[in-house]
């Protein structure tokens, strides 16, 4: 007999949607935790931005008004809105708790280690279990550089009683690219340090340039092809030195150069399941080289983007398939992929890199929303979409940059995984005036429109 059905490593998204499932299916179940119960996301990551992110949006909104019927400027109070961060975002760990012990879920607090494939061992103690679902997502990677103890991360950032004058952000990805613009809106002085020549590589260019652009007009340094070689600190300042004669004195330092698969202590080896930065390896079936030891999340090395919504759809995939052995093979729908930058971009399905390589089985068209829809979508005049049509005239891919892009892109992709054509959405009646029914309304003419 097993102490547990299942053991979930890890307790955010990428575990505890799919530990419910199988707690409602009658198992036992229980889930490891080495930090604050609710994983990354939930603590010091995606809630926690979004939080603080959102009151800096809406002065962004607010300002557009300017001169057409708003003339107070708004202002964000940060330490303010730090302290109510902590008092939401610091309960969270308690709230779920709360919602795991009524289940009926286990904690098992500590650092797990797998003694073989059907024992961890958790602060010293063994626990047996027939199957384990390993979710416990990435790491930052370091930047292993003389004075690199001075590097900060998007989890100390998230923490800030105060924002320094001068943040210097080293990368040009998704993290730095969403807190350099926080930090922009704010009037501070921003620097973005990247080995590469442009930023957000996995979006679309043409609204990269434009975000980076906009953040120039604010005040950004964007040092390109830059070698990071050493950090220096005198008294409360640091000076970050590369080569080239690179050299920039600044408050403070965010290192965000990516990510890594968080399997260090697990002892995977002894076991043979094959892992690497980018992940664990699994199959159809999210299972690894064990049949009964599944991953699930950003742990998982994965072509899908590791999103907080891929690692719940993944979580509750495995739970299905504990529950029944004939579950068929994994099958993802068109996800959709949002950065929160000012303003947001998102993409779903085929990109338009995609399409314009392959011409004969793909049409790109092009949308100025915010021209067209500007009285709707809140003065934003800048707002544009992208959308790809196949020969069958079916959307199957979608980019947007506005500040509701993520709104947008939720209602695209519903269209895209259901293939919805001009027939089914004219048979729906949507809200008015809302800025969906203009993203609506203007879509269903381009399903008629041939190539010219």
């Amino acid at each position: 007999m097993f102490d547990y059905d299942v053991i979930f490593v890890g307790s955010g998204h990428a575990c505890w949607h799919g530990a419910v499932l199988l707690k409602l299916a009658k198992k036992k179940v229980a889930l490891v935790e080495r930090d604050l119960l609710g994983g990354t996301c939930t603590n010091y990551g995606c809630d926690a931005k979004i939080l603080l992110d959102s009151p800096i949006e809406l002065k962004e909104a607010l300002d557009r008004y300017k001169g057409i019927g708003l003339e107070e400027e708004a202002k964000v109070d940060w330490t303010k809105l730090m302290k109510y961060k902590k008092e939401v975002i610091g309960f969270m760990p308690t709230a779920m708790e709360g919602m795991f012990a009524p289940a009926g879920l286990d904690i098992l607090s500590g650092a797990a280690k797998f003694i073989d494939a059907n024992t961890i061992e958790v602060d010293g103690k063994k626990y047996t279990a027939k199957n384990f679902v390993i979710g416990t997502g990435q790491d930052y990677i370091p930047l292993d550089i003389p004075g690199k103890e001075h590097f900060h991360n998007s989890r100390d950032f998230l923490s800030l009683d105060v924002i320094p004058d001068h943040v210097t952000f080293v990368g040009a990805g998704i993290i730095s690219m969403e807190f350099a613009s926080i930090c922009l809106a704010l009037g501070r002085k921003v620097d973005i340090v990247t080995s590469g020549k442009t930023a957000l590589n996995a979006y679309p260019q043409e609204y990269v340039t434009k975000i980076v652009e906009k953040m120039k007009s604010q005040g950004a340094n964007f040092v390109w092809n830059a070698k990071v070689e050493s950090i220096e600190k005198t008294g409360s300042r640091y000076t970050l030195k590369g080569a080239d004669g690179m050299s920039i004195d600044t408050d403070y330092i965010l290192i965000a150069v990516g990510r890594k698969a968080n399997v260090e202590g697990l002892e995977l080896d002894k076991l043979g399941i094959e892992y690497s930065d980018r992940g664990i390896a699994v199959n159809d079936h999210m299972r690894t080289a064990v049949k009964n030891i599944y991953a699930s999340g950003d742990v998982v090395d994965k072509k899908i983007p590791k999103l907080t919504p891929t690692a719940e759809f993944e979580s509750n995939y495995i739970a299905l398939d504990i529950i029944n052995p004939l579950n068929p093979a994994i099958r993802y729908p068109a996800v959709p992929n949002l950065v929160f930058t000012l303003p947001r971009i998102a993409q779903v399905g085929v990109t338009r890199k995609e399409a314009e390589a392959d011409p004969s089985q793909y049409r790109i068209e092009d949308l100025k929303f915010g021209e067209v829809m500007s009285w709707l979508n809140k003065a934003e005049k800048d707002a544009h979409i992208t959308y790809i049509f196949d020969k069958k005239n079916h959307l199957v891919g979608a980019a947007v940059m506005s500040d509701d892009a993520g709104s947008y892109i939720d209602v695209l992709t519903i269209i895209i995984n259901e293939k919805l054509g001009v027939k089914e959405l004219s048979r729906m009646i949507f809200a008015f005036p809302t800025p969906t029914y203009g993203l609506i309304s203007t879509l269903i003419p381009l399903f008629l429109k041939k190539e010219e």
